[in-house]
């Protein structure tokens, strides 16, 4: 313990009165070697086990005198006399600041009232369960954004998609129920395992054709598509670890609307695409401590839209895979901030899932559950990949028609994993 607090009071030194005499580099160094050595957890999916990780009162104390610290040294420098990368390792610096001074908050009242149990029974069960689900929304979406905004935002994406979905089912020429249970008829469904890893090779070969439509040529490692053998993941159609896209086949046929929008999301342009570009980006050693979900899902979830550019949604169904998930994120923002923040039921959730799903309410309990077990993380998918369509619409208001898509994937991908305002400020940068 002591030699811990040496190393974080070492790190202190320049933003206890000597910032003036420290050049922003060797402050943003303090920073990074400070931040390292509070060995702070990551950001865990399950609140339960965040709690778990929640340190004695002590070590609170100790991070909240670093992080307030570093709140004082920022400011002695303009940010307008930076460098361009030292403004960025500026804004991360201010940015982490805040969010851990926020956590660091709820912390304290934590240790001071520690329960003898942490509930599963959802965040609003936990004391002070409505702060901290508002500190991991604005942590998960890297945004400062209120629930309330955030509901009205799923209420609108719910009804955009279900124009979409209502446009393909006009297109069919059926009434409703004659389409969704033309959706479930045999056809759609596959139990061969090679058939299925054929058509998601036959995707990827139309994907690579396409790709220098809408993206400057990259040089990436090359996918693998695999069969998934984790059983613990076997509710998801697919997922991607390590240059691999597994897709899943357990007990239950394939659908086909799953292959296009699956492989565009998990690999290329998705993340096998987003990720490899990340890596080869280089990084400050400020960015270099840090990834953000909210931009990465966010990017996943926006490549979808490009799949007609990409060769792919052949057919009306196709597309439909698309918009049938979507509806799932979709009803699972509002119904996020429902379970973890109004106090709704299952029985609430449920009804509202109904309400604006049809044809898959095999999975509402179970998303019921995911949504409660990890509180706003669901609703990065959606958040961001809206965030990044507006950005094209005004960068396209901008530029007019010296707009190029190749240039604006480039500024949304260029700069690596950021919060998602520092991407726009790329993005819209002139």
């Amino acid at each position: 313990m002591k030699t811990f607090f040496y190393i974080v009071a070492i790190c202190l030194l320049p933003f206890a009165g000597m910032a003036q005499q420290a050049t922003f580099s060797q402050f943003a160094d303090k920073f990074a070697d400070g931040y390292q050595a509070l060995r702070l957890p990551q950001l865990e999916l399950s609140y339960v086990e965040g709690f778990k990780k929640i340190q004695p009162a002590a070590n609170i104390q100790k991070q909240i005198t670093f992080f307030e610290g570093i709140k004082t040294g920022l400011k002695a420098y303009n940010v307008n006399q930076l460098s361009p990368g030292q403004k960025l390792d500026y804004q991360l610096i201010a940015f982490e600041t805040g969010m851990n001074l926020e956590r660091l908050s709820l912390e304290k009242q934590w240790a001071a009232n520690k329960p003898a149990e942490i509930s599963d029974k959802g965040i609003l069960s936990v004391p002070n369960g409505k702060a901290w689900y508002t500190y991991l929304l604005r942590r998960w979406l890297s945004a400062d954004i209120t629930p309330d905004q955030i509901y009205q935002f799923g209420l609108a994406e719910v009804k955009r998609v279900q124009q979409h979905i209502q446009a393909i089912q006009k297109q069919s020429g059926m009434g409703e129920d004659a389409f969704y249970k033309y959706l479930n008829s045999p056809g759609f469904f596959i139990t061969d395992a090679k058939a299925v890893q054929d058509s998601f090779e036959r995707v990827e070969r139309i994907i690579n054709g396409n790709m220098d439509k809408v993206f400057t040529p990259h040089q990436i490692p090359a996918l693998k598509i695999e069969r998934g053998s984790a059983e613990a993941l076997a509710q998801t159609p697919g997922y991607y670890n390590s240059n691999t896209f597994y897709y899943n086949l357990f007990d239950k046929p394939y659908n086909r609307r799953q292959f296009d929008w699956l492989f565009i999301h998990e690999a290329v342009p998705g993340h096998h695409y987003q990720t490899r570009i990340d890596a080869a980006v280089k990084k400050s050693k400020i960015q270099a401590l840090f990834d953000y979900i909210g931009f990465a899902e966010g990017w996943g979830a926006y490549a979808e839209e490009l799949g007609k550019d990409l060769g792919v949604y052949q057919t009306p169904y196709a597309e439909l895979g698309k918009w049938e998930w979507d509806i799932v994120r979709s009803v699972r923002v509002p119904m996020d901030i429902g379970l973890n923040y109004y106090g709704w039921t299952d029985e609430q959730a449920l009804a509202f899932w109904k309400k604006n799903i049809k044809n898959q309410d095999d999975i509402a309990m179970r998303e019921i559950a995911r949504v409660k077990r990890w509180p706003a993380q669901c609703i990065t998918y959606k958040y961001g990949a809206v965030q990044i369509m507006q950005w094209k619409q005004e960068l396209q208001q901008k530029q007019g028609g010296k707009f190029n898509i190749r240039d604006f994937h480039n500024r949304v991908l260029n700069q690596g994993s950021l919060p998602l305002f520092l991407v726009r400020e790329n993005v819209l940068r002139d």
